[in-house]
């Protein structure tokens, strides 16, 4: 049971779940490119190289024999598969690059954001206005407290002088 728990969090782990995702994407994005190469790319190097199909170039080992299959190397297979694989790392490049570019020119702006934010004064509720004006008024009259004691304390000290 416990092999179980922790194949869960295994499997349930951010990273794994977007390990899955891009291999369906990249599956779907293999289908996408291999049409590409071979319905309209291979066409086009066909008529190039004098329409000779590039998956049928081939090279007998040994030629047929009486019952027996001829040994084949085919070549042109694993050239396309080359080549397919070559467009598909290119593709995904651009896209990886186009999608990093993006992210930084978002989180560049996101900082602009915070930054002129920050720029700003705070905007002050009127609750804070006022509790800011009762303060001033206490501390005012506080002040003024003082200012009324030491004119008393002042005048009882003149008063005894004389």
């Amino acid at each position: 049971m416990n092999i179980l728990k922790e194949f869960k969090a295994f499997a349930m782990k951010g990273n794994v779940v977007d390990m899955v995702i891009g291999v369906v994407i990249g599956g779907a994005f293999g289908k996408i490119v291999t049409s590409l190469v071979n319905d309209m790319i291979m066409p086009v190097f066909s008529l190039l190289t004098g329409r000779v199909s590039f998956t049928n170039w081939k090279w007998v080992v040994d030629p047929p024999r009486e019952g027996l299959e001829p040994i084949i190397i085919n070549y042109g297979s694993f050239l396309q598969n080359v080549f397919d694989f070559l467009i598909i790392a290119f593709s995904i490049f651009i896209t990886i690059k186009f999608i990093t570019r993006m992210a930084n020119k978002m989180k560049q702006q996101k900082e602009e954001e915070i930054k002129e934010e920050i720029k700003e004064e705070p905007k002050v509720s009127a609750e804070e206005l006022l509790l800011r004006e009762i303060r001033d008024l206490l501390k005012e009259k506080q002040e003024n407290k003082e200012e009324a004691l030491i004119n008393e304390v002042s005048l009882a000290i003149e008063n005894q002088k004389e």
